[in-house]
Parts: C-alpha cells; sequence; structure tokens
C-alpha cells in the first residue's frame, strides 16, 4: 500500500484521530487490538515509549477464545496487572474499533479490576 493510500485509509485516520485525543490526555494508554480469533490489550507510557503492562487471550489464565467473555477476562487481568505495576488512571485507546462487543466488554472488566478511564 502506497503512503498516499494509508493516509486516506478510515481505518488508519479513525485511529489517528482516536490516538491524538489519547495522548493529548497526558494520562497512559490502554491500546486495545483485536482480531478475528483474539483481543490484544496494553498499558503503554507514550512519554518514556514503553509498555508497562500486557495481556492477551493467548495468556494461560484465559479459557476462552475469541468471545465476550474472553475480553472480559483479558480486562480483569490487566486490571490485576496494572493494580500491581501502581497504575490506577489510564486513557482508553479503542483505535479504529468501535466500542462494541468484544472491545466494550474487555473496557468493562479493566474497569471491573479497578482501573479508571
Amino acid at each position: 500500500m502506497s503512503a498516499k493510500r494509508y493516509e486516506h485509509d478510515p481505518a488508519v485516520r479513525r485511529a489517528t484521530r482516536v490516538r491524538a485525543r489519547v495522548k493529548a490526555s497526558g494520562h497512559l494508554r490502554l491500546s486495545v487490538f483485536r482480531s478475528a480469533r483474539h483481543i490484544y490489550a496494553q498499558v503503554v507510557d507514550d512519554a518514556a515509549g514503553k509498555t508497562l503492562v500486557t495481556a492477551s487471550s493467548l495468556d494461560s489464565s484465559v479459557k476462552a477464545g475469541s468471545n465476550k467473555q474472553a475480553a472480559e477476562a483479558v480486562g480483569k487481568l490487566l486490571g490485576e496487572r496494572a493494580k500491581k505495576a501502581g497504575i490506577k488512571k489510564v486513557a482508553f485507546d479503542r483505535g479504529s474499533f468501535p466500542y462494541h462487543g468484544r472491545v466494550q466488554a474487555l473496557a468493562e472488566g479493566a474497569r471491573s479490576a479497578g482501573l479508571k478511564f
């Protein structure tokens, strides 16, 4: 894909717009990626350029694969790991994905584990 096409891709434009608002908040960023089979989440410190905490449906503690229950379990796991790392408040970066279904379930799981956003 050429650079010109990449810039005008609707998904890229949505992700860029969402990420710009999240970065402007100045908080740590909870970034979400979902594929057809799995869901991944990480807490990123953009100032230092480091990933602080990660969780995904590939972790052995998460039993289910690609459904809402697995996404909620990943959110809870991420929230627990973030609490251990001393992280309490994050900004939710959904990328180009709509806040619906598995993405929403992950967010609710993270909130139930104690993360604020």
